[in-house]
């Protein structure tokens, strides 16, 4: 049956590695009558991890997603939307996409755990993307668990606000409601105590409120001003309420989707979604509305290759009704598509549906102009719109990758391309000056993963050679670059002359090219060809073969030849000019330092920090994470930590791991750069 805004939830489970979203995801369905008997991750049964490398490695990959229709215990009616996030950092590519078009994060947190370094990830992320945040504790019957002490771990890590909206009972065997009732003793004190500080909490959000408040006390308030003052506090981050539960034994799980369907916002009570109309400097906020009679405006956050239906593209609708059979444009274009089929997706299942409401997700197959944030609207008002982009960490690991047998280079350019589709933080690139095909990722195990799935799904077998380093080269001063191309052959010849300077821009600037040519000397329409030689050097490097970035080129003199100058002449000359430029200009080559993070067990910190010590490290801080274990930040160069992965299993006994994210670049040792500058041999030949 069709829904309404109102009665939609977009909520996303996240949380650090094992702290049972996958468990908790597979209790809120069988809760919910979406299916009959609750999986298990042990069993490979799960509606979320479907995918057969998850099962055989016993975690989730990939953001799944489950879209079922609930009624709660006070016969409220709830379509959730429910988005079972990967808790590794080495998946955050799936996992920040979809927490982009969530309302409510859920981050779940294991009473026997603790406050661990993806929690407090997690938690920032959503803030910064101005989420409404609530955190759910598990595994409160377990052996060892501590609710109360991980409750005030979490007030420790994120302030007051933090407040109970329910309470364990009776050693975790059940839960307390603590914001409606004030009746009854818990595990963590009596129930009225919490009562109190919470509604305190809310209430103060609001002034009329609050005057209601002190005025008449409790008994004096509505239930829609407390309901109002209690999503305020949510939107403006002056609430973060936490549930008790136990997703394995099922306590608090028939709580946590009345609290869903009473307290959580819908589409229209949550912060409206960051879109912009325009691009660069020029971009304005633009304002969608969840009106179902508006122009449809929907965001694809999601695309995956489905080997039955095809390309599926997994979006929101944000504004208006998206109907089966309605026509659709994607982004700026001109010619629109037919929606043939409208999906709810439930795992690896996908039940058609007629239509989807304002704030609803769904899915649409076969439109191949789909990817990765594309807009859909079937009104040209909607064009140049677009959501405020999601900060991916840049992926850094590297392998050189070719077809394993002769024949399959065609089929592995293919799957490469649908795997990039789906992976934000997956990156495929070719590079020209070894020809060789690089695929990047955020970790050894991201890129194994990706490997294992060129091999499973697309039949492709690869030969893998030791990661490129990324380095980059730039220079350190200004200098003067001078060339005059002639030929002269049978008939016409070639003739350009170019003269230019370089400057050093600031570290991440890019690259700047600026026209200071005065009195046509270098005709205006042979400056773009002066441009692409540039660009030749840009991409291929000058010194040691690594592109170039944070420089400017001012193209300022030159000479023409009415009959001899053509493009290729100036794009020759504008290529040596920059050549001869930078040989002067006291040229650098940058590595890329990487901001990494490692978790292990305190006895290992000794080892830990000598080893990072002798990889050119700069250590920023060691903490404990309250689970004996340790957590040391640290800057390093990314080509020191080529083996890392073993060499951290060896010192923890398999017990460590870590998670790097792209700083910035520095410039290498002199020793390192004499050592790539040695070994590079260019070709700069003329055209």
């Amino acid at each position: 049956m069709p829904h309404s805004t109102q009665q939609i939830r977009n909520v996303a489970l996240a949380g650090h590695p094992g702290a049972g979203k996958t468990t908790l995801f597979e209790a809120l369905l069988h809760a919910g009558g979406a299916i009959q008997t609750a999986g298990t991750v042990e069993r490979g049964t799960t509606v979320s991890d479907f995918d057969p490398i998850e099962k055989q490695r016993g975690h989730s990959i990939d953001a799944a997603i489950a879209s079922f229709d609930a009624r709660t215990g006070d016969g409220r009616s709830l379509h959730l939307n429910l988005i079972d996030l990967p808790g590794y950092p080495d998946f955050r590519g799936p996992a920040l996409a979809a927490l982009a078009v969530v309302d409510t994060a859920l981050v779940v947190v294991d009473a026997a755990g603790g406050v661990e370094y993806g929690t407090r990830r997690l938690m920032a992320r959503a803030s910064e993307r101005g989420l409404c945040r609530a955190i759910l504790v598990n595994r409160i019957d377990a052996e060892g668990a501590d609710p109360g002490r991980v409750l005030e771990l979490l007030r420790e890590a994120f302030g007051p606000e933090v407040l109970p909206l329910n309470l364990p009972a009776d050693d975790g065997s059940r839960v307390l409601d603590c914001f409606g009732s004030d009746q009854g003793e818990s595990d963590l004190g009596p129930v009225a105590d919490w009562h109190r500080r919470i509604l305190d909490q809310v209430v103060e959000i609001n002034e009329t409120v609050m005057d209601h408040y002190l005025e008449l006390g409790e008994d004096g308030l509505s239930g829609s001003e407390l309901h109002e003052a209690f999503e305020q506090c949510l939107r403006e981050g002056h609430l973060v309420p936490v549930c008790f539960a136990s997703a394995r034994s099922g306590v608090g799980i028939d709580a946590l989707l009345d609290i869903a369907a009473r307290l959580f916002p819908h589409p229209g009570e949550a912060n409206p979604p960051p879109f912009m109309k325009g691009e660069g400097s020029a971009a304005q906020a633009f304002a969608t509305a969840p009106d179902p009679d508006a122009h449809v405006v929907a965001d694809v956050f999601r695309i995956v290759h489905d080997p039955f239906v095809g390309k599926l593209g997994v979006f929101r609708v944000y504004q208006g009704t998206l109907r089966k059979d309605s026509q659709l444009f994607v982004d700026d274009g001109r010619k629109p598509f037919k929606v043939g089929h409208l999906y709810r997706l439930r795992g690896r299942e996908h039940v058609e549906i007629d239509q989807a409401a304002p704030g609803d997700i769904a899915a649409i197959a076969k439109v191949e102009d789909l990817h990765l944030d594309a807009v859909l609207h079937d009104s040209h008002d909607e064009d140049h719109i677009h959501l405020a982009p999601v900060a991916f960490p840049k992926p850094m690991f590297g392998l050189a990758v070719s077809a394993g047998s002769r024949g399959q280079e065609q089929k592995l350019a293919t799957a490469l391309h649908r795997l990039a589709e789906e992976d934000p933080c997956f990156q495929v690139e070719h590079e020209d000056e070894t020809n060789e095909t690089v695929i990047r990722g955020l970790s050894d195990l991201h890129l194994r993963v990706n490997l294992e799935r060129l091999r499973d799904r697309f039949g492709v077998e690869v030969d893998t050679r030791p990661p490129r380093i990324a380095y980059r080269e730039t220079i350190s001063t200004g200098a003067e670059g001078h060339h005059r191309h002639k030929k002269q052959t049978g008939g016409a010849g070639q003739f350009g002359e170019v003269s230019l300077r370089v400057e050093p821009l600031p570290r991440g600037a890019g690259f700047e090219f600026v026209d200071e040519v005065k009195g046509g000397v270098i005709p205006g329409q042979f400056l773009p060809a002066v441009e692409k030689g540039v660009r030749q050097v840009l991409r291929s490097g000058a010194s040691s073969g690594h592109p170039m970035q944070d420089l400017r080129v001012v193209v300022h003199d030159g000479k023409h030849h009415p009959v001899d100058s053509k493009e290729v002449a100036f794009v020759a000359a504008g290529r040596k000019a920059f050549l001869d430029a930078i040989g002067k200009a006291a040229p650098l080559v940058l590595e890329p330092i990487v901001d990494l993070a490692v978790h292990a067990p305190e006895q290992a910190m000794g080892d830990i920090s000598g080893s990072l010590a002798g990889k050119r490290a700069r250590i920023n801080g060691t903490d404990a994470t309250g689970n004996g274990e340790i957590a040391i930040t640290a800057q390093v160069p990314l080509s020191e930590l080529e083996g890392y992965a073993a060499e951290l299993k060896s010192i923890t006994a398999g017990r460590g791991r870590y998670s790097l994210d792209f700083s910035h670049y520095e410039a290498v040792p002199p020793q390192v750069q004499q050592a790539l500058v040695a070994a590079y041999s260019p070709r700069h030949d003329d055209d």
